[in-house]
């Protein structure tokens, strides 16, 4: 993996060309599990239409592989090239005011390399929640890919504890709040995509604790390798929503999102693995 990451993107994308046609036509990868979330979601939508999107994500997801492996060895020049941000000077006003903000975004994209990117172009440090892998030997090659350029990755169960000791210093925490929360640990459904769906309430809980802004960033594949991320104000002020509002505003763009151009979301993970009643709801 490493080998492959010195190779140009221009020889990578090839590779994945190839993987694509390997994994969608020789030896499936969660073709049923990608069909099955595509049709439950766009019930309205004919076959014809939920394949064209299916062989989309696909070959995006393809180049999405070989462009994380090429982020072990990607200079900072060329990723600042390749993801353009815009509307980040409304964090770094927060920043400029000594304040701490929050951020969440789904599985859209290349979130890996928006991630990359963002700690490239704050002046503050960037702190991002992820659940850690069962395989070790991906999970330490994954955290050494993602703290290249000076993110810091927090496992989720150390979230807490990293804000208390980070609280005198302005930074910001970034979430991604697509994720699936452990059944025992549901207690929060909504509709999304047509469907009853569990949401992790994680950003929601320390957003209201600590009334940080929150910023949803909303990313947008311009063409093969270039992202263009839009920072787009969620809620500045927490202390003021009521009940969950907070977590259906997020998903509520985070579907606005997907509706606009389906094939970019991660269509394969199991999301609607749990149901409402095997939760005790």
């Amino acid at each position: 993996m490493n080998f492959l990451s010195l190779l140009p993107l221009s020889i990578l994308y090839i590779f994945a060309d190839l993987a694509y046609y390997i994994v969608y036509y020789i030896v499936p990868y969660r073709k049923k599990v990608v069909r099955e979330n595509l049709q439950h979601s766009f019930p309205d939508k004919p076959l014809k239409e939920i394949i064209q999107i299916e062989k989309k994500f696909f070959s995006y997801f393809m180049d999405m592989v070989f462009e994380m492996l090429k982020m072990h060895s990607i200079s900072a020049t060329e990723i600042k090239k390749r993801v353009r941000f815009t509307n980040l000077d409304l964090v770094e006003a927060h920043f400029n005011k000594d304040e701490s903000v929050l951020a969440c975004t789904g599985h859209y994209g290349n979130w890996e390399l928006g991630t990359m990117a963002l700690g490239l172009n704050l002046s503050k440090p960037a702190y991002v929640i992820y659940k850690t892998l069962n395989n070790q030997i991906f999970d330490n090659w994954f955290y050494q890919l993602r703290t290249r350029f000076g993110n810091r990755f927090i496992p989720m169960k150390q979230t807490l504890r990293s804000i208390a000791g980070t609280r005198n210093e302005a930074n910001i925490y970034c979430f991604a709040g697509d994720q699936t929360p452990f059944w025992n640990e549901t207690n929060y459904w909504i509709n999304f995509l047509n469907q009853p769906t569990a949401v992790l309430l994680g950003l929601e809980k320390i957003a209201l604790q600590t009334n940080r802004p929150i910023f949803y960033f909303k990313t947008k594949v311009v063409k093969r390798g270039y992202y263009e991320i839009d920072c787009i104000p969620l809620c500045l002020n927490p202390k003021e929503t009521e009940g969950h509002q907070i977590s259906d505003m997020q998903f509520d763009l985070l579907e606005k999102i997907i509706k606009e151009e389906p094939a970019y979301w991660l269509w394969s993970h199991r999301r609607w693995k749990h149901k409402p009643q095997s939760a005790g709801q």
